[in-house]
């Protein structure tokens, strides 16, 4: 494979990446001659033409993003049955393999890679696109520690930890890294990105994933159910503002999480100025103990105006003695004050002591965001430490809180909150798309009963096509949910396509793009678009129809027209010499076809030919009177 050339232009010299769904070669743009990564499709997707349409259209979504922590996309295309992509080549490694390499990462180095790739993403929603599938797999870090996402939009590989569904292909994302909301198939935004980045930061901090099991069913209903172990717990000397950060990107709540990777990216700032003022050593587990140096006393020394004691009353020796004793006495009080000291100011600092009191605040009712900001507010902490049912409170608001509002604690004392997860009603997962062994366990391990159905349908046999209740619907533990499992005997559908105002060659194209026939095509006269363009189709845009049906269509031809006449009586003329004015108003606009031309009353009238295009008006000006104004329809010739 290394000889070969596609299009005439790329040479594949060397493989350097075998995906799930394609196969990265190492190459040389003959053209601009410089070195690029070719991505080509396997051949086991290139007679699957939904996967190819997406294939092709994502890539050009992706191709027109633009940023230093993006992997150039620089050409798509297709040659024979070989699908490819032509992105920038990174000299580099992926950070999966840097994390296994290296984890637990050093905190510095994982603030500096979470920027750069939320600041990828950030370019990316900007441009209305969302990731799916940030993962390490995806990101490549290059030699001089760039960080740059690749798969944008085209991160379709399917292993057995990814959930794609079947029927739409729209990947939900790799198992491990992806959010709730696409365990549960419901609305994916840019706040699922930062829930993926969330993750991968916890494994770049721990070098390991917070939730793992032996199936990716498993794995995805810990993701909706269980808490996330604060990286703090499993590795020493990680800064309590970059664990905030990662505990709030990887939120259940969608509402929760940092609202967009900019406001992420402000806060990675923060901790990493702090980290420049303060040292490392602050965040690394340096000793807290402080040693305090004994106070160096001095000797004792009477004043001018002190009287000495009497020699004749005290022996020297005794004196001596108590002068000593003096001394010792006086230094070991120094000392005693001094620690005394020490110990109060470090205490008032720890607000152990000379700190008043605090309040704690009632959270309940409250989202896990507002409580945040109410405890920061009163110098205090929040940590999210279970999720339960409630039938009081609603999905995400706080329930329960230790200690409890009203009870007077230190200041940054830690206020542990249950989170509710609501009633017993719960969102129905999305299993659309999975095996009927996978999607039963699922809903199983969810609670509800299964009932299947075997229905004939164009998937594989043995994937499930519809459920009901829907993914996103809510339905009570128990209940029943009824899903749809493909026989594969069935005959794909697609939709037909708009071909209003296109071209004859440009409807044709879209209904063959969209796996249908040309059918018959017609010819009809309008006023309401140019020659050439299509002004019917057989069928309305959006239906679902058999691919491999034929499709008719009507294209608009030039509208005939008419000459009309029209007699002017010079009756109405005021002077024996006057001037004649005729103006026309049509489809091709106003304009005079008599202009200020000399007539005699005595010739008494003339006849004149006009012709025009579809309804228009005449108007006759005698000098600077109007005399006449007629309706005219230069399709039929008739005046009115």
């Amino acid at each position: 494979m290394g000889s070969k050339v596609i299009v005439g232009r790329y040479e594949l010299l060397e493989k350097i990446g075998d995906g799930g769904m394609a196969v990265v070669y190492k190459a040389k743009d003959r053209l601009l001659n410089r070195a690029v990564a070719v991505k080509i499709l396997k051949p086991e997707y290139t007679n699957d033409d939904k996967f190819i349409n997406n294939f092709r259209k994502e890539s050009h979504a992706a191709a027109s993003l633009s940023h230093p922590n993006i992997v150039s996309i620089y050409d798509v295309g297709k040659e024979g049955n070989i699908n490819y992509i032509v992105m920038e080549l990174v000299e580099g490694m992926p950070l999966s393999r840097l994390i296994k390499q290296r984890a637990p990462l050093d905190y510095n180095t994982v603030i500096d890679y979470s920027k750069q790739i939320a600041s990828g993403l950030a370019a990316a929603h900007k441009h209305g696109i969302v990731h799916r599938d940030v993962k390490p797999h995806n990101i490549l870090v290059n030699e001089d520690g760039v960080c740059k996402i690749a798969d944008f939009g085209i991160a379709k590989a399917i292993s057995t930890t990814t959930i794609v569904d079947g029927t739409s292909e729209t990947i939900m994302g790799s198992v491990h890294y992806f959010s709730p909301e696409q365990a549960r198939g419901g609305y994916v935004d840019e706040k699922s990105d930062i829930y993926s980045l969330g993750i991968v930061m916890y494994e770049m901090l721990t070098g390991e994933v917070p939730f793992d099991a032996d199936n990716p069913v498993s794995v995805a209903l810990m993701h909706i159910n269980e808490p996330i172990t604060p990286p703090s717990k499993l590795v020493d000397g990680i800064p309590p503002g970059l664990e905030k950060i990662v505990m709030k990107a990887t939120d259940k709540f969608q509402s929760n999480r940092f609202k967009s990777a900019e406001e992420m990216i402000e806060a990675l700032d923060n901790i990493d100025l702090v980290s420049r003022v303060v040292g490392s050593s602050v965040f690394m587990g340096a000793d807290k103990t402080q040693t305090i140096k004994p106070v160096q006393s001095e000797p004792y020394i009477y004043s001018e105006d002190q009287e000495e004691p009497e020699r004749d009353t005290v022996p020297p020796a005794i004196a001596a003695a108590k002068k000593r004793r003096r001394r010792r006495v006086i230094t070991a009080l120094l000392i005693v004050a001094a620690v005394a000291a020490g110990l109060a100011i470090a205490a008032h600092s720890l607000g152990i002591i000379g700190q008043p009191d605090i309040e704690v605040p009632d959270f309940t009712g409250r989202t896990v965001e507002e409580a945040q900001e109410i405890a920061e507010s009163k110098e205090l902490d929040v940590d999210v430490v279970k999720y339960e049912e409630s039938d009081e409170y609603k999905t995400g608001e706080v329930m329960d809180q230790d200690p409890p509002a009203g009870e007077k604690v230190k200041k940054n004392t830690t206020i542990k909150l249950t989170v509710s997860k609501g009633s017993d009603e719960s969102v129905v997962p999305q299993v659309v798309g999975l095996s009927e062994k996978d999607a039963k366990k699922l809903l199983e391990e969810s609670e509800y009963e299964v009932e299947v159905r075997v229905v004939t349908a164009p998937q594989t046999e043995g994937i499930v096509v519809n459920q009901s209740p829907g993914a996103g619907e809510k339905a009570k533990k128990g209940d029943t949910v009824t899903i749809d499992v493909s026989d594969g005997e069935g005959k794909e559908e697609g939709e037909v396509p708009n071909l209003i105002g296109l071209t004859e060659s440009q409807a044709k194209n879209a209904i063959t793009d969209a796996g249908f026939e040309v059918g018959n095509i017609s010819e009809e006269s309008s006023s309401d678009y140019k020659p050439g363009l299509v002004i019917d189709q057989e069928y309305p845009s959006g239906t679902e129809l058999e691919k491999g049906k034929s499709i008719g269509f009507t294209i608009s031809k030039e509208v005939e027209s008419k000459t009309v006449q029209l007699y002017i009586d010079y009756a109405d003329a005021q002077n024996d010499v006057f001037y004649l004015t005729v103006t026309v108003s049509d489809k091709n606009g106003t304009r005079n076809v008599i202009s200020n031309a000399q007539r005699q009353k005595s010739d008494e009238g003339e006849t004149i030919k006009i012709k025009g295009q579809g309804q228009g008006t005449i108007t006759v000006v005698f000098d600077n009177d109007t005399v006449m104004r007629r309706n005219a329809d230069f399709t039929t010739g008739e005046l009115s």
